[in-house]
């Protein structure tokens, strides 16, 4: 059994369940996650207890195969114990350190402007898998903001991304709060609707690339199964229950997606909901074939001048291939 997918109420149980007192949970959680004292040196646990816990429990973090590092991104190529592997990327803001999480081992989204979709889905990552990711790069920075938008759609993983959240926001462990949790989705609703299941608080973000269902067919097959009415309505729904402030994310793609007449619909679409925009320069890839808009000044302008509250998302890592869309698990 891997420690880091037990929430603390799982871990608990398992105490319970192998004869120890529950209360050991926390100190363990407030050790090993927020101390970074390792399993053997926690002092306040026997020996018998420790040894217990080392025959049952792997803590043992994903092997770093390469790390590049630009001095303001971080990129590390993991494996995983059964060989496969994923990446994750840390972005060294001013405001503080954060870590852009991978949610499955390839993607099944095939998103047309995207490199990790074009990955086959070999499985999903669990949810200690997604919290080792936090644990490997907190060894170059402390973190202090998490994003769930690396390789993967989260909502394909809705429970490990759960126990994921629920890991992470645990006061007795790394103690993120939620307005330092991101999760991002391409949309699959029926998961939307089930977000307050979580334990713990975060930000939604919501992948749209397009206004109207004919081009975001074309650019995210996820919406012929979902559309646009549907994730909307489902997205509302979320922002009112839950008094969120929705993010809306939209890349820029040169004459496909960012026109003024682009802008006025997206402004339609999202109209009523406590939102922004988040625009996203491209950042092109060989297989791709999609290019950098010339046009982001004045779709930006346009948003603007439909009351949209619209910024542009910072970039990071490109001169690594670490930035949204670029991820593909390679050498």
């Amino acid at each position: 059994m891997y420690f880091y997918d037990l929430p603390l109420h799982k871990l608990e149980d398992y105490l319970s369940l192998n004869g120890q007192n529950k209360a050991k949970a926390r100190i363990l959680y407030k050790s090993i996650y927020r101390e970074k004292i390792s399993l053997g040196d926690i002092s306040v646990l026997s020996a018998g207890t420790k040894e217990s816990l080392l025959k049952n429990l792997s803590f043992t973090l994903p092997h770093i195969i390469t790390i590049q590092d630009d001095g303001e991104t971080a990129k590390a190529l993991l494996k995983m114990p059964d060989g496969n592997k994923t990446e994750t990327v840390l972005m060294r803001h001013r405001y503080g350190a954060g870590v852009c999480v991978s949610t499955q081992v390839g993607c099944a989204m095939s998103c047309a402007f995207c490199q990790s979709g074009k990955l086959k889905k070999m499985r999903n990552l669990t949810a200690g898998e997604m919290v080792s990711q936090i644990l490997v790069m907190s060894s170059l920075e402390q973190i202090a903001h998490v994003s769930v938008m690396g390789i993967g759609e989260p909502l394909d993983n809705f429970d490990n991304v759960k126990s994921f959240i629920e890991i992470i926001s645990s006061p007795y462990g790394l103690a993120f709060g939620e307005r330092h949790i991101t999760l991002s989705t391409c949309g699959i609703v029926p998961m939307i609707r089930r977000l307050p299941e979580i334990n713990g608080g975060f930000n939604l973000a919501v992948s749209l690339h397009a206004p109207d269902d004919e081009l975001r067919n074309m650019l995210m097959p996820v919406n012929k199964r979902w559309d646009l009415h549907s994730l909307i309505e489902a997205v509302k729904d979320f922002s009112i229950s839950q008094c969120k402030r929705i993010a809306f994310e939209y890349i820029l793609l040169d004459g496909i997606n960012d026109s003024t007449e682009h802008a006025k619909e997206l402004a339609e679409l999202i109209n009523g909901i406590n939102c922004f925009v988040n625009l996203i320069p491209y950042n092109e890839t060989k297989t791709s074939g999609f290019r950098r808009s010339k046009n982001s000044d004045s779709f930006f302008d346009q948003l603007k001048k439909e009351g949209v509250n619209t910024i542009f998302r910072r970039e990071f890592g490109s001169g690594i291939k670490a930035a949204c869309g670029q991820l593909s698990a390679e050498l």
